[in-house]
This record gives C-alpha cells, sequence and structure tokens, in this order.
C-alpha cells in the first residue's frame, strides 16, 4: 500500500517506520487513563520532554506542542510532513515534543501564562474537557476550506460533541474499541462468521475451545471493558455511566453482567492466567503467539504485538455483540482519534489552520497511516494498512460512540475494586452474585 510521496521524505519514513517499533511505544499498563485513546496515548508516559529542532522558527514561523515523543513513529512521521510543509508554504514550525506527560502536566500552566503556542494535540476527550476553555472556534476555517469534504463524519460529529456543540478540534489517528482475533484459528475451529449476537458468541467460543484454543484472553488493563461494554449492550452507555458513578449495584443489569461473565468462567473460556495476567501478558504471550483467540482491546493492537506474532499473523475484527433485547447493538463502541486544536490566543489561526489541513490530508496522512500502522483520517485514503484491513468494516460501522471502557472506568474510586473483582469472575473464583456483594461492600 503505497501512494506517492516525495521521495526523500518516504524513504526516510520507512526507515524510521523500521527503527520506531510499535506505534504506541511504552512499556506500562494504560489502563488507569479514562480517555477514548488512552490505551495508545498513555503507553509512553513518563518520557522525557524532547525536542525536534525548530524548522528555521523565527517570529513569523508557528508553534507547535505535540503530545508524541521524538523516538515514537508518529513524531517522525509529523516532523517529515512539517518539513515538507514549510519547504511548501514558507511558514516554518517549531515542533516541541512534549509527551504525554510533558503535554498533560505543562500545557495548562503554559497557556494560562501567555506562552506562544499555535496549536498542540492530544486525545479527543482531554484536549475538547481538559483545556476547552482555551480552544478556538474551528467552524468557520473548516467551511472556508471545505476541510469537511474528506473528513471522517463520524468523528468530526465526535468533535463537535464533546467541543459543546462546535468544532473546536480536527481529528486525526483515528481508532476503535472492538474483538480481535486470530483468523487462522476461528478457521481451524470452523467458525465461518464472526458472532454478531452474544449466542453466536458463546458458540464461537465453544467451537475454539473444542479446537484446543483458549477462547479469550485479556490483561488488567483492560478487563474493566468487558464489563462496560456487557452492561452498555444491556442497559445504554449512559445508563451503565449512572449506575458506576452513583454505586447503584442492585441494578438488575450489574447482576446480569456478572451472570453472562460467570457462565463464560463456568466452560472454560478464558485463559487459565486471566487473574494474573497484568498489561501486556495476555496480549503478547496469548494472543500474539497463537494459543489465545481473542482480546477486547483497540485497534493500535495489531501494531503493537506485530513483532511477537509475526508478518503472518492474520488479523480478523468484530464488534462486541448484541444482547437479547438489550438497548445497544454492534454500532456501538468507544472510537476516537487524537486531534489538533489551536489555541484561541493564537495570531496566525489561518496557518495553524493551513498546517493541520496539510497533516491530515493526502500524503502527509497516508505517510502517518504506513508508519505508525494507523488508521488514515482523510476518507479519500481508501488503502489502510495490511494489519488494519478487517478493521475498517468496524470503524464504518459505528453510530453510536462510548467513553473509554464503556462507563466502567467512571468512577475513579471504584475502577481498581471493579477491574479487581471482574478479574476473579473472569477467572472463576467469585461467582456473580459475590461479584456483586463485593462492589456492594466496598461502596459503603
Amino acid at each position: 500500500m503505497k501512494k506517492k510521496m516525495v521521495s526523500m521524505l518516504l524513504c526516510a519514513a520507512m526507515v524510521a517506520a523500521t527503527l520506531a517499533g510499535c506505534g504506541s511505544s511504552g512499556d506500562s499498563a494504560p489502563a488507569a487513563d479514562s480517555s477514548a485513546e488512552a490505551p495508545a496515548a498513555d503507553a509512553a508516559d513518563g518520557e522525557a520532554e524532547t525536542e525536534a529542532p525548530a524548522a528555521e522558527a523565527t517570529g513569523d514561523g508557528l508553534v507547535y506542542w505535540s503530545m508524541w515523543d521524538a523516538a515514537e513513529p508518529q513524531a517522525q512521521a509529523l516532523s517529515q510532513s512539517i518539513e515538507a510543509f514549510t519547504a511548501e508554504t514558507g511558514i516554518a514550525v517549531d515542533v516541541q515534543f512534549k509527551g504525554r506527560t510533558g503535554i498533560r502536566e505543562g500545557l495548562q500552566p503554559a497557556l494560562d501564562a501567555g506562552t506562544n503556542i499555535d496549536l498542540f494535540d492530544e486525545d479527543i476527550d482531554r484536549v475538547n474537557t481538559t483545556w476547552g476553555s482555551y480552544l478556538l472556534d474551528l467552524e468557520e476555517l473548516a467551511k472556508a476550506n471545505d476541510y469537511e469534504a474528506t473528513a471522517n463524519a463520524g468523528l468530526m460529529a465526535a468533535c463537535r460533541e464533546v467541543g459543546g456543540g462546535t468544532l473546536k478540534s480536527i481529528p486525526y489517528q483515528p481508532n476503535v474499541f472492538a474483538y480481535f482475533y486470530n483468523m487462522d484459528i476461528f478457521e481451524e475451529a470452523g467458525v465461518t462468521k464472526v458472532p454478531e449476537t452474544w449466542d453466536e458468541f458463546l458458540d464461537t467460543c465453544q467451537k475454539i475451545k473444542d479446537a484446543g484454543y483458549t477462547p479469550i484472553t485479556n490483561d488488567n488493563a483492560y478487563i474493566a471493558s468487558l464489563f462496560g461494554y456487557h452492561m452498555s449492550r444491556l442497559i445504554g452507555e449512559p445508563a451503565t455511566e449512572e449506575v458506576v458513578k452513583n454505586g447503584d449495584w442492585d441494578n438488575e443489569a450489574v447482576l446480569k453482567t456478572a451472570q453472562a461473565y460467570e457462565e463464560l468462567a463456568s466452560k472454560g473460556y478464558f485463559s487459565e492466567t486471566i487473574e494474573s495476567n497484568q498489561w501486556p501478558a495476555g496480549q503478547n504471550t496469548e494472543l500474539a503467539m497463537g494459543t489465545a483467540a481473542m482480546y477486547l482491546n483497540g485497534s493500535w493492537l495489531p501494531n503493537e504485538v506485530k513483532d511477537i506474532a509475526g508478518e503472518d499473523f492474520k488479523w480478523g475484527c468484530f464488534s462486541y455483540p448484541a444482547v437479547e433485547g438489550g438497548t445497544d447493538g454492534t454500532e456501538a463502541s468507544n472510537y476516537g482519534a487524537q486531534v489538533f486544536a489551536i489555541n484561541a490566543k493564537s495570531t496566525k489561526a489561518e496557518q495553524a489552520f493551513q498546517l493541520i489541513t496539510y497533516l491530515t490530508k493526502g500524503e502527509a496522512d497516508v505517510l502517518l497511516s504506513e508508519m505508525s500502522v494507523g488508521i488514515p483520517a482523510d476518507t479519500s485514503n481508501t488503502e489502510w494498512p495490511a494489519l488494519l484491513t478487517n478493521v475498517k468494516p468496524v470503524m464504518d460501522s459505528m453510530q453510536t460512540r462510548y467513553p473509554w471502557a464503556a462507563g466502567a472506568e467512571a468512577n475513579a474510586d471504584m475502577t481498581p475494586i471493579i477491574i479487581e473483582n471482574f478479574t476473579k469472575l473472569c477467572g472463576g473464583s467469585l461467582d456473580a452474585q459475590g461479584f456483586v456483594d463485593a462492589l456492594k461492600a466496598a461502596g459503603n
């Protein structure tokens, strides 16, 4: 999958991609973050702030603070595209790669102090909520530049939703949360279609078990999502979030969710090490190594484990199944993106939007997708990385956007308790009623 690129830029890009490894980079579990893009974004937390050399930065240039660390493939792709942008337009860009920690801890104080920052990026929820008061309304700039002609409509709608009804950010690096699976195991087990209902899911699990494989694995970083997604299928995400926030553990949906997972555990569908799996054990040693078939995770997963899984690993993808009598179906999931935003106090808003457009369209978007094994933001870039081919139908089907973990982590005080006890439930050391009782006891 290649589109025409400036030859020097593309050659350098491919070398950089080879050297950089995983697109989300990092060595610590990302579960604690509640943002939609938390796994991809948090993996590199704790890195030192780094800066790329300024492109002959002058007082007339742009200042861009980035969430990426300079060593990550995303940063390398952006740097190369920014160099090309400056060469084409004459607009210098001082790009400062702050890393996740640097931007989360340093951006707001810098903005409050009046530091010269024209644009910045982070995940869709954090940009629009944590820093929402600092953002320039982009509606007029987007309209004037016909930006949405080739933009993902669902993501643009999500940006408006989290922006309080108006466009204050521009998405790039789209992602979606779904079940990722080993297609070879499905084929060997005689599974001819992905499960769309819970009954079909149970049937799939049994066939996989009968074929000698572990149907499902997971890690502490993501296991709360199993709880959140199932309950959101039953009663919808807003209701799930209210249950978790208010500690309404007597809600019928809590017990029904627990009973569904008690059944999975009792039938031996979970990894034998599920209770001890610390991220990334499940994804690296079970899914990528071909002993487990399915893992509920984000579209960053194939890139994270590609060096372990190997080039012959065939990735499949399907949305969390619907449940009988439930509120939401397979059209609902956490999907989102990193986003660019312009400082409301910037005096170079038009130039900043010009840069954003350049980075999220055409060749620069292709380059970023290729180097990070990510989903293109520009809908005219129809060729996706080979590892994500089967993710596209799932992404295209999304209509209802869940927040991170489908509401299961809406109460920070309860998150570790939910994770601990749901893990025990999946491991078979706690039954459904015991799970509910544990949550009720913790909430008292």
